[in-house]
């Protein structure tokens, strides 16, 4: 079995594992860290979840030069959510280095003419950052990239749906020649493609197969909402049980605080997270959220990637997400991580069918649940209509007039008779078979005499 001291990486990187009580490296970070530290570019597709963030962090920690006072590596990520959860994993690591390893942060909402005073003085070693924000200090020469070797691109496909791939491109023109490209991604969509080709020299692709598109330690509920006020059930399952950390996602922001406010007002402690926020106060509540002041979160999809909370015991999927039915997974990837269990509750209407069998052929499997007398029960599949329709479609209309004579006049040994029935008609439709076989074979037959005479 692997262990992350298989890799040869330095003596401070394997001190800050221990510390994480990290003992035995992920597929993602078995199959790809050796050929990151053979200097492969690398195209990583894996589950949100699965320990990309250290597949890239350990290798590049191992190659950073504390003596060397200029960019070394560059890491760029779609939301700033992702860029602090990111950026804390490595702290978390150059704090067990012997020598000093700056890193800067650079997002948007943050104080842009402050970060350009202060790489006149200093150039940071390692890079995390949002891609617009990084492209700026680019831009107007205050960061100097060209000495890097390393570039890696977070969650690319996450890049793509946010508008970010051109200005990557952008970055990536900014490099030397000789820079070693890593790009982690839960999806690889064709645009992202084109991108890798122009920037990637004969790059190792890996795919990490997994058993389930979820966590197999989450339990997947699918409960309808037909008939019912979704605000009041929500508040409902919220009460249900004693959940650790709740966060329930919603497509719009104006729902999100529609929900936030409802559910305040049934006396809940809970957090919003959305785009409309203001960066310095997204931050604060992060942090809040990390330290468990809240119980309950009430969040859009730009969280669902940037939340990497242990303990997240419950995930509710408000609606369904109409712009990526991809996001659904990573939202449900936010609990049942590290082989913790875990609880994914998505409420659907009548008229989101088609997205539940579109999840469903996604490979996304669902236990039919309802709220019924202050508890969550086991209901009956929502296809069990048209699965018993197509049974009887399948009967013969002769067999199924008989059945419904026979129902008229029941008398002792009713079913035997219809057994019989059905065995009769199976065996004239047998023989009639083999007739039209024995007819076309000798048709067949006196076709080919005729033509050779």
């Amino acid at each position: 079995m692997t262990q992350f001291s298989d890799f040869g990486l330095k003596p401070f990187i394997l001190q800050a594992l221990d510390a994480l009580k990290f003992t035995e490296p992920t597929a993602v970070q078995e199959k790809l860290i050796p050929v990151i530290m053979r200097h492969r570019d690398v195209v990583g597709q894996s589950a949100t979840g699965s320990g990309k963030t250290h597949a890239f962090l350990l290798p590049i920690f191992n190659q950073l030069d504390p003596s060397n006072e200029s960019v070394q590596a560059v890491i760029t990520t779609p939301s700033r959510e992702l860029a602090y959860q990111i950026l804390d994993a490595a702290k978390q690591i150059a704090k067990f280095s012997p020598d000093q390893i700056t890193i800067g942060s650079y997002v948007g909402g943050t104080d842009k003419k402050r970060q350009e005073d202060r790489l006149k003085k200093e150039q940071p070693q390692l890079i995390v950052g949002t891609p617009g924000r990084i492209w700026d200090l680019i831009k107007n020469g205050g960061l100097d990239v060209h000495t890097a070797s390393q570039l890696v691109i977070d969650e690319a496909d996450m890049t793509l749906d946010m508008g970010f791939l051109d200005v990557v491109d952008h970055i990536a023109a900014s490099f030397g020649k000789d820079v070693q490209m890593m790009v982690f991604s839960a999806t690889i969509p064709q645009k992202i493609t084109v991108f890798l080709k122009k920037y990637m020299d004969n790059p190792v692709i890996e795919e990490i197969p997994v058993s389930s598109i979820i966590s197999p330690t989450i339990d997947n509920w699918l409960i309808s909402t037909k008939g019912q006020d979704k605000n009041q059930l929500i508040y409902r399952l919220l009460t249900v049980g004693e959940p650790y950390l709740v966060l329930i996602f919603a497509n719009t922001r104006k729902r999100v605080e529609e929900l936030t406010d409802y559910l305040r007002g049934q006396g809940l402690k809970v957090a919003m997270v959305h785009g409309g926020i203001k960066p310095r106060e997204r931050k604060q509540i992060m942090k809040r959220i990390k330290n468990l002041d809240f119980q309950f979160v009430v969040a859009t999809d730009l969280a669902a990637r940037g939340i990497d909370i242990e303990g997240v015991s419950h995930v509710i999927n408000d609606d369904i997400p109409t712009e990526d039915l991809e996001f659904f997974i990573h939202r449900v990837g936010r609990t049942g991580r590290n082989g913790m269990p875990g609880t994914s509750i998505t409420l659907y209407s009548p008229d989101e069918e088609q997205e539940v069998e579109e999840l469903e052929k996604m490979g996304i499997h669902f236990k039919p649940k309802a709220y019924k007398n202050h508890e969550i029960i086991d209901t009956y599949d929502r296809n069990r209509r048209a699965t018993h329709h197509k049974k009887r479609e399948k009967l013969d209309p002769t067999m199924i007039g008989l059945i419904k004579k026979k129902k008229k006049h029941v008398k002792p040994g009713y079913k035997r008779q219809i057994k019989m029935s059905i065995a009769r008609k199976e065996e004239t439709d047998r023989r009639v078979s083999q007739r039209e076989q024995s007819r076309a074979k000798r048709k067949q037959r006196k076709q080919s005499s005729n033509r050779y005479k």
